[in-house]
């Protein structure tokens, strides 16, 4: 990918490059506008925090190929992996616009107005037709593809979403002001346990 920022660079470095870039996948594109960045067994917010597993083996590399995963037993997200080989690194696409085949997007997702169309990481994976099987994909060689795009005036940072482990560090990045950037929710608090029924 001809001026592609460095993808075996720092998390936290690639992660905010990644805004304005395109990701494709047959006739949809969708233009990149919100990021997280995971940080491998050096974040307890990563799913590599505990090591290596068949579920995130493609995070460990090599860097430029896409990391999928199954969420809440009904939707995919996807990621692209960065960082050194054997590193665990990888960026959350958490939201975009659709900037071609908006049309194939709709049919995809006939109840969301085009806003909402990728916004959100399972919307995304939704609008452009990505599942579990793309994991592993080689983003320069599709058939999921990423290039550079134009990056935005302003970027802005913030906690990442839904995350109760390593919550307040401030990993998420996103287009300032941009309206297809998805809204930040805190993790739902745990509800405490019942105990055995102590009454008379």
């Amino acid at each position: 990918m001809s001026g592609w920022p460095d993808l075996a660079g720092p998390v936290l470095e690639t992660a905010p490059r990644l805004l304005g870039a395109v990701l494709r996948h047959g006739d949809v594109a969708v233009r990149v506008t919100e990021v997280e960045a995971y940080a491998g067994e050096a974040d307890p917010g990563s799913h590599a925090y505990r090591g290596r597993t068949r579920r995130n083996a493609t995070m460990f590399g090599p860097p430029g190929h896409l990391y999928c995963y199954f969420t809440y037993g009904m939707h995919v997200c996807c990621n692209v992996v960065c960082g050194p080989e054997g590193a665990a690194s990888a960026v959350l696409l958490r939201a975009g616009e659709v900037v071609d085949g908006i049309g194939l997007a709709r049919e995809r997702r006939p109840r969301a107005s085009d806003r909402d169309l990728a916004r959100g990481p399972a919307r995304l994976c939704n609008a452009l037709g990505i599942t579990l099987e793309h994991d592993g994909t080689d983003l320069t060689v599709g058939p999921v593809t990423l290039t550079a795009g134009s990056a935005p005036e302003h970027v802005s940072s913030g906690p990442r979403v839904g995350l109760r482990a390593a919550a307040d560090r401030p990993w998420r990045f996103w287009a300032t002001g941009e309206p297809t950037v998805s809204a930040y929710r805190p993790a739902s608090p745990l509800r405490p346990r019942r105990g055995p029924d102590l009454g008379s």
